[in-house]
């Protein structure tokens, strides 16, 4: 049986684009997310795919989801952690509660799926990969309700992947300095070049990379931007 990937976030941009560069790279893709329907189309777009409506952000829901996909069958041999909460605002504007659920989706959904990967994975192996941003090295002050979420799932993932490296399970983080190319920022950026953005595939493809290195030279940190991006 084909071995299993469980990707979170699973969106129009780079959560599908994970989706297919998963199954066409031989596993069974089990996607969560919290639109049913989006996930039921892709489903049907995708062989070797099967929607789990969740959100990452209720442990108990997302234990449920996590659990369903492994009853599927097949090893559990990787995990994408794509979904994000996010907010844009200063201290002052953004609410407390907003960054509380930022924290849960982006921090503790990654606590709670590495703690549930671990016995599926280290008998054989696997990989457990986190799409981040530079929002996870500085905060801006707009980023106030977002950047201290994804600076702490970047430390929480070092954590781990210092505990699970020498166990076999790759652990890596995967920094998108760029805007995705998806309708919305389209719409945002109207008068941007096609190679002011990033591309899904493109994205997809160095996340399914990374989560394949050799065991002797694997990669924690990886950064990707559009060769014109200023940093």
């Amino acid at each position: 049986m084909k071995p299993l990937a469980i990707i979170t976030g699973v969106g129009p941009g780079t959560g599908a684009a994970l989706v297919r560069r998963y199954a066409e790279g031989g596993y069974r893709v089990a996607m969560l997310a919290r639109d049913v329907g989006r996930l039921d189309t892709l489903a049907r777009e995708v062989p070797d795919s099967f929607a789990l409506p969740c959100d990452v952000g209720d442990p108990d829901a997302l234990h449920a989801a996590l659990d369903q996909a492994a009853a599927a069958g097949g090893p559990v041999k990787a995990v994408v952690h794509n979904a994000v909460g996010g907010a844009f605002g200063n201290f002052l504007d953004v609410d407390p509660s907003v960054l509380e659920a930022n924290f849960r989706i982006n921090v503790m959904a990654l606590y709670h799926i590495a703690r549930w990967a671990v016995p599926h994975m280290e008998a054989e192996g696997g990989s457990i990969l986190v799409t981040g941003n530079t929002s996870a090295e500085r905060g801006k002050a707009l980023f106030a309700g977002f950047a201290p979420t994804k600076a702490a799932q970047r430390i929480l993932a070092e954590s781990i992947a210092r505990q699970l490296g020498p166990k076999g399970i790759h652990v890596a983080y995967l920094v998108i300095d760029a805007v995705i190319d998806v309708p919305w920022t389209r719409e945002r950026f109207p008068d941007k070049p096609d190679d002011f953005f990033i591309q899904p595939a493109d994205i997809a493809a160095e996340a399914f990379h990374v989560a394949h290195q050799p065991k002797s030279a694997w990669s924690f940190r990886t950064e990707i931007r559009p060769a014109g991006e200023v940093w």
